[in-house]
């Protein structure tokens, strides 16, 4: 067991997702449905380093946010699952991503999804949990629910889509 600084809450958390990188890998985990290594890697608009990201998903691992196996359609494929715990943290990905959208230059684009969380409140984060149960805990869904992920993915390219709007003043 690691050494903790103090046994304040806010201090146990800052330890485990404090990085720079750790929020963005589970929030990759979470709404891009990114699930191996390479995934990770390669679809991260920030562009993490091979080595960060081996770091950081061991932490994440060994703080119990995410569980990693083998794949069984491929052997010497590993992939990542978010655990109950990672689940949890939805309410503070949507609170984080409010906020961000809020107070600094978010792009209209990547600031659908948090605008969308924001307003669905904590009805939509339940069901988005349950989702994420199913599809990382191999839990049921109450049937006939709808995705949420999906909603979320099709409003983002909705909003790639569409043009952005420019004033032509003559």
């Amino acid at each position: 067991m690691p050494e903790h600084r103090s046994g304040c809450p806010v201090n146990l958390t800052t330890e485990v997702l404090g990085d720079r990188w750790s929020l963005v890998i589970l929030r990759d985990l979470m709404f891009g449905d990114r699930r191996y290594f390479r995934e990770l890697l390669k679809n991260s608009e920030e562009r993490i380093a091979s080595n960060i990201l081996a770091d950081r998903l061991q932490r994440l691992v060994d703080n119990g946010l995410v569980s990693r196996a083998p794949d069984p359609t491929h052997k010497q494929k590993i992939r990542y699952s978010l655990t109950e715990p990672g689940i949890q943290l939805v309410p503070i990905m949507a609170h984080l991503g409010a906020w961000g959208r809020r107070h600094l230059p978010a792009s209209r684009e990547l600031a659908i999804r948090a605008e969308l969380l924001e307003a669905g409140g904590p009805e939509l984060w339940d069901r988005f949990m349950d989702e994420l149960r199913e599809h990382h805990l191999g839990l049921t869904r109450p049937d006939g629910a709808e995705s949420v992920l999906a909603s979320l993915q099709a409003a983002y390219e909705a909003s790639i889509a569409a043009p952005t709007s420019t004033e032509n003043t003559p």
